[in-house]
């Protein structure tokens, strides 16, 4: 008569450990939301920085503060909701835009659209470059990863259940999506790829990324990582080629339509990816 008590421990457990999953799958679908959230983080940010002209210094301060809330409500949640986790991906993804803008650039005229004398209000960008931006970026990455090592908590984000470990997710998000914004402005502006050669590059390493995850020898661990910094500067080319002028070798739909189909396009994923979740909830 013990037995089906204790089947009944075992189903209570395994119910325990599903309603604390607090971050997706990593499945196709995964990558297909997160291009197109970094995306719309690249067009978005633009589109406040630069379209109506508040600054990188301005925008970042509002981004950034608006990353926290939405991180606030991520972290108090008990259990994965992709509307939430999405939405943290998006705010990591614009505030990475105008946070490594701000880092690289400054007011000098290449970085200025023509008649334009500043970029905004308050101080106008580091002006670091790329290369430099970069540099700094991989090196506090490498900090994050060292102190989550160090920590003892998994890198397999499925597995990732407590608040500490939730906060070191989001750390190398937040980092990786600047760096990622980093690498997509370089090769855009100063590789002489442009937009679409700067896409193709980036989708050309994912699909050696993802025939890597075949072989044992490497870790899918890592290669998630340099999966998930790489597409942000996919995401940063390919905004770019949405929203810039056709001069430049942009499709120029401008950052406010392109923000707006991207937005349209991302809420219907996390619609969809929300019944899936009800879906196997019931199930």
């Amino acid at each position: 008569m013990q037995q089906p008590e204790a089947l009944t421990d075992l189903d209570a457990a395994s119910t325990r450990t599903s309603v604390m999953k607090k971050l997706p799958e990593v499945t196709l679908a995964f990558w297909i939301m997160k291009i197109a959230a970094t995306t719309l983080g690249e067009t978005a940010g633009d589109l406040f920085a630069q379209t109506l002209k508040l600054g990188y210094f301005l925008t970042t301060i509002a981004l950034f503060l608006i990353f926290v809330v939405t991180l606030v409500v991520q972290l108090r949640s008990h259990r994965y909701n992709p509307f939430f986790y999405w939405t943290v991906i998006l705010t990591t993804s614009m505030a990475g835009t105008t946070m490594s803008d701000f880092m690289n650039r400054d007011a000098s005229a290449k970085y200025l659209s023509s008649g334009a004398t500043s970029l905004g209000w308050g101080p106008q960008g580091l002006g670091l470059g790329y290369p430099a931006g970069a540099a700094i970026l991989i090196s506090i990455l490498l900090v994050v990863f060292a102190l989550w090592r160090l920590s003892g908590m998994t890198f397999q984000i499925r597995d990732i259940v407590t608040f500490r470990g939730e906060a070191l997710f989001w750390s190398a998000i937040l980092v990786s999506n600047t760096l990622g914004t980093s690498m997509g402005d370089f090769l855009s502006d100063s590789s002489g790829l442009g937009y679409a050669g700067g896409a193709l590059l980036v989708t050309g390493a994912l699909a050696v990324l993802a025939v890597l995850t075949k072989v044992p020898a490497v870790p899918n661990v890592l290669l998630f990582w340099i999966a998930f910094v790489l597409t942000r500067p996919l995401g940063a080319t390919g905004g770019d080629f949405l929203t810039k002028p056709v001069a430049k070798g942009g499709l120029n739909l401008g950052t406010a339509g392109s923000s707006a189909v991207l937005l349209a396009m991302l809420l219907g994923l996390m619609a969809w990816a929300q019944v899936r979740e009800r879906r196997a909830a019931t199930a």
